[in-house]
């Protein structure tokens, strides 16, 4: 009997162990992900004057955000609430999405500077000084949100300083390896002139 339990807790054991090693892989490649499709918003990222009018979180179906958008969204990702800002680009008024880290930021009725990819806003620049509402209160959704996005932005900063010295480091070894080629040339050379000079 005492046999049979301890079996039946290591199968339990043994598949515990393999969902969590499973979700860090898994979440490991969602914050990679992220991180290369927010570096690709950035490089994308063209600066807007724009009129803020109006901003709230409310669940994507009912952003008035394109309809391509919403349908190019999995249905299980549609009731979630995304941080909306209402906003007038010259004549036409559009509704746009904006970064979770930058939302709390946005004054409301006030003129702003922001970078803009598509319809989602990566920063702004509150050039007037226009005040900025209090923060709205977070659901456990939008904390954890929030939490990711910090979480895959410090991913692709390491990842950047990481190609950086790597990049640096690689360059550094190509100009020794070639430094001792030429000394090794160099050498070949002067010992080929000594042999000439020894035969005449």
């Amino acid at each position: 009997m005492n046999t049979t339990w301890i079996i039946i807790w290591a199968v339990v054991l043994a598949v515990l162990v393999g969902v969590l090693v499973y979700l860090y892989f898994k979440g490991n490649k969602l914050q990679k992900e992220q991180a290369e499709s927010r570096e690709k918003l950035l490089t994308q990222s063209q600066q807007v004057t724009m009129l803020v009018i109006d901003k709230k979180r409310m669940p994507l179906k009912e952003s008035g955000l394109p309809q391509v958008v919403i349908d190019s969204t999995p249905k299980r990702m549609r009731r979630a609430k995304v941080p909306v800002v209402k906003a007038k680009i010259g004549p036409r008024v559009t509704n746009l999405i904006a970064d979770e880290e930058v939302y709390d930021l946005i004054p409301v009725k006030a003129e702003i500077r922001a970078m803009v990819s598509g319809i989602y806003i990566t920063s702004i620049n509150n050039f007037r000084k226009a005040p900025v509402p209090e923060p709205e209160k977070k659901g456990l959704m939008d904390k954890l949100r929030s939490k990711g996005t910090k979480a895959s932005r410090e991913l692709a900063e390491n990842q950047k300083e990481a190609d950086k010295a790597a990049e640096k480091k690689a360059k550094k070894n190509a100009s020794k390896n070639a430094g001792q080629n030429n000394n090794q040339n160099s050498g070949k050379h002067s010992g080929s002139k000594s042999k000439k000079k020894k035969k005449k």
